[in-house]
Order: C-alpha cells, then structure tokens, then sequence
C-alpha cells in the first residue's frame, strides 16, 4: 500500500513528537545512575535555586549527568544523520560512518592530536578526527569508483578493509602512547564517560550547523534518489550537492569521534527504522532521524549505565549489540 504524500501537519506532529520523547528521555536519563535522585531532585536543580538542593545533588546533576546527556544527544544525532546523508546518496541502507571505516579514520587522527600533545586543546582534536575522517573517507570512495562509477558493493567492501587498516593503526597507537590503558581502551569502544560540559560548548554549535547544512539539501536526496542522471536534468548540481554533504558528513562523523570515540551502528539503525516508519521522503527522515539518533544513543548510554550498576558498560558496546543483528537482517534481505 503506497504511503500518503508528506504534508506539512504530518512533519510538524511527527517532529513534535519526537522532540517530546527527547525531552522525556534525557530527563529520565538525569534522574537515573548510580546515586539515587529523584524527580522532584532533579527538578529542583533545573528549575528552581540552589537553595532548594543540596550541594552533593547539583554537583551530580549539573557537573556529571547533564554533560554526559547533552553529549549523548549531539554525538547520537550527528551520527544518525551522517548516517541517513551517505544511505541518500549511496542508495545503499548498508552505508555508514562505522561501516565505511570514516569512524576508524577519525578516531586515527585523533590519537595523533593526543601524541603530539595537543589533545590539552579543545579544537585541534577535533579538527585532527575531521582530517583524519575526510581523509579516510576520500580514500575508500576512491576505491569505490570503477569504469568512471561510483560501484556501491565495492565501496562497503573498501570501507571494511580501509577500516581494518585503520582499526590496526589505532592498536599500534594505543601500544606506543603514555597513557592509561583502560582509559584509551574505554574511548576505542566508544565511551561518554568523560563528558565535559565545555566539550559540548565546543561541540554543539558546529554539530548544529553540519546538521542543519545536510538537513538542508533533503529536496536534492530525494531526487538524486531517482538516479543522478535524472536529477541533473530536473536541475539538481549532483556532484555540488554531494560535495558540500560528504563534507559535512565527515565533520559530523570526527567532531563525534574526537569527544566519545568509535561508536558503531548509530548511524545504520536510526536512519532505518526512521524510513521504515515515516518513509523514505528526505525532508522528513533527517530531520527525524537526527531527533531519533539523539533518543536512541541517550537510550543506549542509560542501559550502558543501568545493566550493571554500580559498574558501567561502555556505549558502544551497547549500540554494537543492538546495531550487528541490524546489519546482519539488512545484508541477507539485500
């Protein structure tokens, strides 16, 4: 049965929504951990002075648990929406940062950042993981071109191997630099222990406008969905629009690496359920799938804190769990 046309009211309520269970979810996530808080705790933190709770509570609220929220949503959109751009324009739904080896480049330059001493710098990490994200990125599309084409098989099959390389550029990393190796181990798998609020600061306002820049080109996805050819003739830069959103998928996928590490499957999942329920129209399915990404790592990173408590599984663990079944349905029913 074909889906109704998208109308404005339908974007509206289902963003509204989704908006909605966010806010649910990340309150909820404020609420639990290892220190038992309340609602009404949590929410005389928020909301009224700092007379009406105690030291111990706001510091919990405010310097560890809201960080570490704030950079679950930002890192779970970007993902997801990273995700859903390389799906658009690969139409591929095997296609993401994690399975294309960009992750696997980010988290490289990163690590280089942090060995040449820099990672004291809230910027140049993040700008080594973009380098090293781009980097990777161009590598494995270059690969992924046959007979002048762009040949989608061959690019998931270079995105492994590039990432194979990769992943064993980061163990050599990892064995030579003086650090701690339960930290460095904990960042690999993908971890948001170490939530800073000025990380977020940094973080948000250029998530937001890669974000937003993506969100941007949904009319030109959906008609270079049709085939480039056919979306040149109807007036669509393809190779402009591409550009612009390869880019900025890249800045979304190192800006993610360089805060929580290599988190897997974000950006397979969300932007699959999100075309299973809304449909495959573009200028509903970023936007909902950068809402929905933010929910579902929020959700992940609650499990992550909740399963063992008081211990804690890292994040990416979680997301992988959840996220290879995904993959392993999608590629037999491909």
């Amino acid at each position: 049965m074909p889906r109704p046309l998208l109308t404005l009211r339908t974007t509206i309520v289902t963003l509204g929504l989704l908006l909605g269970g966010l806010v649910l979810v990340a309150f909820l996530s404020l609420v639990a951990g290892t220190t038992r808080t309340s609602v009404s705790e949590v929410a005389a933190v928020l909301f009224q002075g700092p007379d009406h709770s105690s030291e111990a509570i706001r510091t919990i609220i405010l310097q560890i648990r809201l960080p570490r929220v704030l950079l679950a949503m930002i890192v779970g959109a970007g993902l997801s929406v990273a995700g859903a751009t390389f799906q658009a324009l690969l139409r591929n739904p095997l296609a993401e940062p994690y399975i294309l080896g960009i992750s696997s480049g980010g988290t490289v330059g990163a690590l280089v950042a942090m060995s040449l001493g820099l990672g004291v710098s809230q910027f140049l990490p993040p700008l080594f993981s973009f380098v090293g994200s781009l980097s990777v990125m161009l590598l494995v599309f270059a690969l992924g071109y046959r007979r002048g084409s762009l040949d989608t098989n061959a690019l998931l099959l270079s995105g492994v191997m590039v990432g194979a390389f990769f992943s064993a550029m980061v163990l050599l990393f990892t064995a030579v630099m003086n650090q701690d190796i339960r930290t460095t181990y904990l960042w690999l798998i993908g971890n948001l222990g170490a939530a800073e609020m000025r990380s977020v600061i940094v973080l948000l306002p250029m998530m937001l406008l890669a974000g937003g820049v993506l969100i941007a080109q949904a009319r030109f996805f959906n008609l270079i969905a049709t085939g480039d050819e056919t979306a040149m003739h109807l007036g669509v830069e393809v190779e402009r629009v591409k550009r612009i959103s390869y880019l900025m998928a890249s800045l979304v996928t190192g800006l993610s690496v360089s805060v929580s590490g290599v988190i897997g499957f974000v950006g397979l999942v969300v932007p699959h359920a999100c075309r299973l329920l809304f449909g495959p129209d573009h200028r509903l399915l970023l936007p909902a799938s950068f809402l929905a990404g933010a929910i579902y790592l929020l959700l992940c990173d609650l499990l992550s804190r909740v399963l063992l408590s008081p211990s804690e599984i890292p994040v990416g663990v979680v997301t992988a769990v959840i996220g290879a079944p995904v993959f392993i349905y999608l590629l037999k029913r491909r």
